[in-house]
């Protein structure tokens, strides 16, 4: 009886409209925000913090960013790792050519080049989509794959080919760098994921939103609705890319510190996108909760006393995360975030059976 609707009026159109229009889903969200902001950083340790927290917010907005595209406009792409290294590729250019801006900054800007770039692999979008337009995505990830190998400018001519991310500081406190502490860039990252988290909601909330899926559910009778197939393609390729953009130069900043061309292969693109099918197609919390499944629990498999060579350990976790996805597919194919709704569909009705 604690998760209740009944009583909650609404005398206006904003609260009408609101995106949590429930007062127990405020709470919730803003427990979660609490203990991500306070109790995480208390509790947590320097290897928890690196190499559970920040990677799986990071994975997270990328898969936020490919879910614009897969799940809210129906646009098939395989190229979101490369996008997210043309996001980490331009946000260093930036701040080594401009050290002198805060390099906050230019994170965020990477994300407009991002969109630049996928805003124009994806003009085939208009004639091709499904299997036809995967291709398509695909020849773009191997093309900017190249291009962060064979373009010495994009990486200063570093004899080694890879990108080394130079210290910089946030009010005097180091930020990215070998002096910055795993706490300060898990409370970056985790501000800007939040921050862009609310920007994607607004979106797909809105008009824009509506647009997006009237196009996924069928593009012919969106046009004679009169939305405009090729603006609105071209805007869920450029938002999605700046998204994907913004997770890539996280990544490199407040993560890895360095990174090769090998980073952004096709490899990370599949991974994302499984975070996404496995998730919920056109839910942002299945986003985060297909993060979880693929990145997170894979680390966690890895710390459990299994016994064994590191070959066998890592040829188990593989099988486990493997088998847990054909079930979760299998159980619920419209992915985490679908329990995750009918759970709360059960608690509002609770203790009726409908």
């Amino acid at each position: 009886m604690f998760y209740r609707e009944a009583g909650q009026f609404k005398d206006n159109y904003a609260a009408d409209r609101a995106v949590f229009p429930i007062l127990q889903d405020r709470i919730g969200l803003g427990v979660i925000l609490l203990a991500a902001f306070l109790v995480v950083p208390l509790l947590g340790n320097a290897f928890f913090l690196n190499s559970i927290m920040t990677p799986f917010l990071i994975m997270a907005l990328g898969a936020i960013g490919l879910n614009i595209l897969v799940g809210y406009t129906g646009l098939l792409s395989l190229g979101t790792g490369a996008f997210m290294g043309v996001g980490a590729y331009a946000a260093y250019k930036l701040t080594t050519s401009f050290p002198q801006v805060n390099v906050l900054i230019w994170v965020m800007c990477s994300g407009f080049f991002a969109a630049a770039v996928g805003a124009v692999f994806g003009l085939p979008s208009l004639r091709i989509k499904g299997f036809y337009l995967a291709v398509a995505t695909l020849a773009a990830q191997f093309f900017l794959q190249w291009s962060f190998v064979r373009v010495g400018w994009l990486y200063n001519h570093d004899p080694s080919g890879a990108i080394q991310i130079p210290a910089r500081t946030l009010f005097g406190l180091p930020i990215t760098g070998p002096h910055a502490t795993p706490l300060t860039q898990y409370l970056v990252v985790l501000s800007i994921v939040v921050f862009m988290t609310l920007i994607a909601s607004n979106i797909v909330h809105g008009r824009i939103g509506r647009s997006w899926m009237a196009v996924r559910d069928m593009d012919i009778a969106a046009q004679l609705m009169g939305i405009r197939l090729l603006p609105t393609k071209l805007l869920a390729f450029a938002v999605s890319s700046f998204f994907c953009g913004v997770a890539g130069a996280l990544m490199v900043f407040f993560w890895l510190g360095a990174a090769e061309p090998v980073v952004f292969d096709i490899n990370l693109s599949f991974k994302i996108l499984f975070m996404v099918i496995i998730g919920g197609l056109g839910s942002l919390i299945g986003c985060f909760l297909g993060a979880a499944l693929i990145h997170v629990l894979p680390i966690v498999i890895r710390m459990l006393p299994l016994g064994g060579d590191a070959a066998m350990v890592e040829h188990l976790t593989f099988l486990l995360v493997g088998a847990l996805i054909i079930f979760f597919l299998i159980v619920e194919p419209h992915g985490l975030a679908q329990l995750w709704r009918l759970l709360k569909q059960k608690l509002r009705v609770w203790p009726f059976p409908y």
